[in-house]
């Protein structure tokens, strides 16, 4: 009876993996057709956008200036301000402070900020972006995960993550808070900057976004800096290459969805519809390649109609948590339906849930991570000269393809793979 049930075992299995090999033509099918809708959505949606466009004047008299700076030592912040600049000083300091504390804070600070200036489209990217952030971040306590990382990875991945996150914050919203108070005083306040340790490279920006308010050579400016900003503190630190960006499975960022940033721009309760545009970087290490990332994701939101009425609609009436259920309500829940204990079982079918299966556990990021208290970021000034910038400021190209929903379906059901087949070998005693 043993050996026999052994044998129906072995049949059993030998039996699933022939009709895996013989799904995987229509699967192969189903994603190419897929994969064509989805280029054909991009298609009809370029037809309808209004390509963003970097002045070429004031790309030469940003240039001019930046080239001045090439000679120069970078300001020194010598604490001669009046009374009333050193109150605004602080008060900066310590809103930015006050906002910095989690994900959740920062991503509704960048929502408040472009509610109240939709001229800072920087703002609302970040926004958007942040929100992306808190997904990875609470993937990584979710349902998947747990079971394809130790926890020792996860709390490493999640401090990446989190010192991204917070240093750009903290070099960021001290600006977009200083032109706020100008708007408040109308009169620029941008000799400011060098006291919040503000790299030279931003003022000459901002002083002629004063001038011009020409949101597009400030939203690319932003982009830029920030990328720089966080190379050295974060990409290139010895405690992120050697524990996360060095380290094999960080070679699986398809499986932690950390090289897709999504912008839900459609969902339909009662059909549960959900439509997904945004891109998908193939080197984080890359700082050309997360700068060129980052300013056509820019192209596709506010060059767009279509994504960037549904996206700003999803920001505004959504609020968010860290939860994937916060844009996907129909295959995410806050909630965990199934014990972690319990044996997983496939439940997706093309990105969809089988019938009268449990939607995938996402938690709210209060009950994924504690708020962190990090270390200052170092605040050298990245720039060095014009020549090392000005190439990201030629042009500005909406990519051909942005329309990611049969992409996400794809790789959530590549992940729940991952997951079955890990747990197929746990229960074979490989470790």
């Amino acid at each position: 009876m043993l050996n026999r049930g052994r044998g129906r075992g072995r049949f059993g299995l030998r039996l699933r993996k022939i009709k895996q090999f013989f799904s995987l033509p229509a699967a192969a099918w189903d994603y190419a057709v897929g994969k064509w809708h989805g280029l054909e959505a991009s298609h009809e949606m370029l037809a309808e956008a209004a390509p963003l466009q970097l002045a070429e004047d004031a790309v030469a008299e940003l240039e001019g200036e930046w080239r001045k700076l090439e000679e120069q030592q970078a300001e020194q912040v010598t604490g001669e301000w009046s009374g009333q600049e050193k109150i605004l000083i602080e008060r900066i300091r310590a809103e930015t402070s006050r906002l910095n504390r989690n994900n959740v804070t920062r991503t509704e600070a960048y929502r408040l900020m472009y509610q109240r200036h939709p001229e800072l489209h920087w703002a609302m990217l970040a926004h958007l972006v942040s929100r992306n952030g808190g997904w990875n971040m609470t993937d990584l306590a979710g349902e998947w995960l747990p079971q394809l990382l130790p926890g020792d990875k996860r709390q490493s991945v999640f401090l990446l993550l989190e010192h991204a996150n917070t240093f750009i914050f903290g070099d960021a919203y001290p600006q977009l808070l200083l032109y706020e108070e100008s708007v408040r005083m109308q009169r620029p306040l941008f000799h400011l900057l060098p006291a919040f340790r503000i790299t030279r490279f931003m003022k000459p920006v901002w002083e002629q976004f004063w001038r011009r308010r020409d949101s597009v050579p400030l939203t690319v400016a932003l982009i830029v800096n920030e990328q720089h900003f966080i190379e050295q503190r974060v990409v290139q630190d010895d405690y992120f290459r050697k524990n996360v960006l060095d380290t094999l499975f960080f070679g699986m960022q398809s499986l932690l969805q950390l090289n897709a940033v999504m912008f839900p721009y459609h969902y339909t309760e009662g059909e549960r519809e959900l439509r997904l545009a945004g891109l998908i970087m193939e080197d984080f290490d890359d700082l050309s390649e997360r700068i060129e990332f980052g300013k056509s994701l820019y192209a596709v939101l506010f060059g767009v109609p279509r994504v960037r009425g549904g996206a700003l609609a999803f920001a505004a009436n959504g609020r968010h948590t860290g939860s994937r259920a916060d844009y996907a309500p129909h295959l995410f829940a806050r909630v965990r339906r199934e014990p972690p204990t319990a044996l997983y079982k496939e439940r997706l079918l093309g990105g969809k849930l089988l019938p009268g299966a449990a939607p995938l556990y996402s938690p709210e990021l209060r009950d994924a991570w504690s708020n962190q208290n990090l270390e200052t970021a170092k605040r050298e000034d990245w720039f060095g000269s014009a020549d090392g910038i000005l190439p990201y400021f030629r042009k500005l190209k909406l990519p051909r393809s942005f329309e990611l929903t049969n992409e996400y379906g794809l790789l959530l059901n590549k992940i729940e793979l991952a997951v079955l087949a890990a747990q197929q070998l746990r229960q074979e005693g490989h470790p």
